[in-house]
């Protein structure tokens, strides 16, 4: 396809006007009814800001291994931490990729015999004593997205004929927000496989991208085909997760995507944010408009992934699947589940 489906939004129009804040929800509820994914413009953050995101992502990388493996995420119930290159895995296989996962940042919860597994999820943080600079720019950016985040789903829900605040609740308290610094090197020409990350569909409900300029790579598919999402430089790229497609019982989709490993001699930094709720929310079945629930098309099941409401526990199953090594040391009697589910 030479034309790319993916249309570019801008936030901003929601403080311009009832007229070009409608269109920005109509605009908003056809591009993830039919797509999933957007481009979003407006946002609010400073070039400034996303100066020093690139570059303190790029510190961190350039530390030396010790420092970084100093906080691995073997080291974490809560997979977070430095995953080295190739640690994790995508549907089985190898996702050429090395990164950090950084959540929340709260005090670690103590499991009980009659607690649900995805509780101890929730957990500190893992930070590099060589780049403090690292922390305050991401509590920085994530004040910000969450933001964003907050504006979409508000956004949304009004699009679709529901109460503006509907999901908002789900957010307040202990949210399980997630943000990953990820670097894809380049692969040689000669290498079997350039997956960055395989397919698959985002867990949780919201996803906020940022890609260095001019970086290309992601990909989704769309009418059975695999469309690249053009970079826009300074544009953040949003899709939704599996749990909007779930409270929306299917009229918004959640879409496949997966990220293609750059050439060799190149790299790629990315930055997604994952906006989701607290490990214990159950999203509910928002009540939309008619002319919407009509056309809502049912909750995609495969029978490999199956979705669940619960956010925690469609999280543990990414989490388990993901990082088969982590598991094995934190959740041993959950690894075997891990593939049934």
């Amino acid at each position: 396809m030479t034309d790319s489906p993916v249309p570019v939004l801008d936030l901003s129009n929601l403080d311009a006007g009832p007229a070009a804040a409608a269109q920005f929800r109509a605009d908003l509820r056809q591009a993830t009814h039919e797509v999933g994914f957007f481009a979003l413009v407006g946002h609010g953050a400073s070039p400034a800001l996303q100066d020093r995101l690139l570059a303190t992502s790029r510190a961190f990388f350039a530390l030396p291994d010790a420092d970084k493996l100093a906080i691995e995420n073997l080291k974490s119930p809560q997979f977070h931490g430095y995953t080295r290159l190739g640690g994790e895995l995508t549907q089985g296989r190898v996702d050429w990729r090395e990164q950090i996962d950084i959540g929340p940042g709260r005090e670690a919860v103590t499991r009980g015999p009659d607690d649900p597994a995805y509780i101890a999820l929730d957990g500190p943080n893992q930070w590099p004593e060589a780049l403090p600079e690292l922390r305050e720019v991401i509590d920085e950016w994530t004040a910000h997205l969450t933001t964003v985040g907050r504006r979409l789903l508000t956004a949304w829900a009004e699009s679709l004929g529901a109460d503006p605040r509907a999901l908002l609740p789900l957010f307040d308290d202990a949210p399980a927000t997630l943000l990953k610094i990820v670097r894809y090197p380049g692969v040689p020409d000669s290498a079997p496989s350039r997956q960055g990350v395989g397919s698959h569909k985002d867990p949780g409900v919201l996803t906020l991208l940022w890609i260095e300029p001019g970086s290309p790579g992601l990909q989704v598919e769309y009418r059975g085909e695999w469309v690249d999402v053009p970079p826009v430089d300074g544009a953040l790229i949003v899709n939704i997760g599996e749990l909007l497609e779930w409270a929306t019982d299917g009229y918004l989709r959640a879409t496949v995507h997966r990220v293609i490993a750059p050439a060799e001699g190149a790299e790629r930094i990315s930055v997604p944010f994952f906006f989701n709720p607290r490990l214990d929310a159950e999203l509910p079945r928002l009540p939309i408009a008619e002319q919407f629930r009509a056309a809502a098309r049912g909750i995609e099941q495969d029978p490999d992934n199956v979705i669940r409401g619960t956010y925690g526990e469609n999280l543990l199953k990414s989490r388990l699947r993901a990082h088969p090594d982590v598991a094995a040391i934190h959740y041993p009697d959950l690894v075997g589940a891990a593939a049934a589910v």
